[in-house]
């Protein structure tokens, strides 16, 4: 993979914070958002208590099952990462 690829790959990724308050703000269980993304709840658990890294597929599975419920992932900006709704009319950033 080319270091272009790789950088954008590594901004596309979630910390395990941020998936469970984008859960939250959808009212997601980890049964859900594993049964939308397609991997298993253990996967979504182990990640959210920082038990494990899935790879990197797996955490944009995760990351486009949430933006395609309406979420905006927000990076590192001097004031930290985050989540948010997107504007309505606004697309995904995939």
């Amino acid at each position: 993979m080319s270091n272009g690829l790789n950088e954008n790959l590594t901004k596309r990724l979630i910390s395990a914070e941020q998936c469970r308050g984008a859960r939250g703000m959808l009212g997601w269980s980890q049964d859900h958002l594993a049964e939308v993304a397609g991997l298993s709840r253990a996967t979504i658990a182990d990640f959210e208590r920082g038990e494990r890294t899935p790879s990197q597929g797996n955490i944009l599975a995760i990351r486009t099952a949430l933006e395609m419920a309406g979420l905006e992932f927000i990076a590192e900006n001097g004031g930290g990462v985050g989540v948010r709704f997107r504007q309505p009319g606004e697309r995904s950033s995939r």
